[in-house]
């Protein structure tokens, strides 16, 4: 897949895609490709403000653009109940959901609505739930795609399952590290669960590299009015190290799209240590890949979220 590039997205005409988080950086970037390729796109982001703004720039972009937005806050599960039933009585289905949102390294710990420790929270439960709640509408398409944004912190990441809300010694990175590993294994049980039950559906996970996007700000900014280290730090090495936030786009916009594209996989930028480039295979850490922590994870996130997953309505 040398120099993949948006140019190459296949006609997407008659498709439909749900993508959280897309009002700013990578979601924007990939709602904004899969808009100019002919497919109805719906984001779903916290900010309406944002969210506005981010449909107007996309339609004089591509003037005949379709695509709307729905306010979404994954941080409340009765916020992504709602939203997921506004959307499933709007489309009759779902071929691309695309699970972009997250947050990053809060400096202090924070809990969601639900009293989830708020990275774990967002990043990972908000979209487990949002998952099984559209599920039903990903079955009736042909061939359809989730997509699940990681990120190269996973390979730091472990599953603190004797305390995964990080109760006692939160810690900012490890926190972020677990929530964005926790993304990871999800994407690659819900590919197994398909295959073993031959469902049509393709689950993949993609990560950006190093994308300049506000989520270097916006959460080690979180409950303070000054840049942090991280942000600092980021200044300096960012003409060596990062790439736009629309070349951070293209592994997710890869993985949705490309005929290519392998379900239980991941995809990411193919420079040095997958920081920059164009998409390509990216490296799963030796410790994500067992199948009895995926399952573990699964069933944890089931029971707190009271969720399961729904069989195709074919089944």
């Amino acid at each position: 897949m040398p120099d993949w590039t948006v140019k190459d997205i296949p006609p997407q005409t008659g498709r439909i895609a749900v993508i959280t988080g897309a009002n700013s950086g990578i979601g924007y970037e990939a709602a904004k490709a899969l808009a100019g390729a002919g497919a109805k796109v719906i984001i779903a982001s916290r900010n309406e403000r944002k969210g506005a703004a981010a449909l107007a720039s996309i339609r004089a972009a591509t003037p005949d653009a379709d695509i709307a937005f729905e306010p979404l806050d994954l941080a409340s599960l009765d916020s992504v109940a709602r939203t997921a039933a506004r959307i499933a009585a709007a489309v009759p289905r779902i071929d691309l959901l695309i699970n972009n949102a997250g947050v990053m390294a809060i400096p202090d710990r924070h809990e969601t609505e639900d009293g989830f420790e708020m990275q774990m929270g967002a990043n990972y439960i908000g979209h487990f739930a949002w998952t099984m709640r559209l599920l039903p509408k990903v079955f009736l398409a042909d061939n359809p795609r989730v997509v699940t944004v990681s990120s190269l912190a996973h390979r730091s990441g472990r599953i603190n399952f004797d305390d995964l809300q990080w109760q006692r010694n939160y810690g900012p990175w490890r926190a972020y590290c677990q929530s964005k590993l926790a993304t990871l294994l999800f994407s690659l049980e819900l590919d197994r669960a398909a295959r073993a039950e031959g469902w049509q559906l393709k689950s993949l996970a993609a990560h950006p590299g190093y994308a300049v996007t506000g989520l270097q700000s916006a959460g080690p900014r979180m409950g303070r009015n000054r840049p942090s280290f991280l942000e600092r730090f980021g200044k300096l090495v960012e003409p060596i190290f990062s790439q736009s936030a629309a070349a951070g786009a293209l592994p997710t916009l890869f993985a949705a799209t490309s005929p290519d594209a392998e379900g239980g996989t991941m995809y990411g930028p193919n420079g040095f240590y997958e920081l920059k480039g164009p998409p390509a295979r990216a490296k799963i850490a030796a410790h994500a890949r067992d199948p009895a922590i995926w399952r573990r994870l699964w069933d944890v996130s089931e029971q707190l979220t009271g969720l399961r997953s729904p069989l195709p309505a074919t089944a």
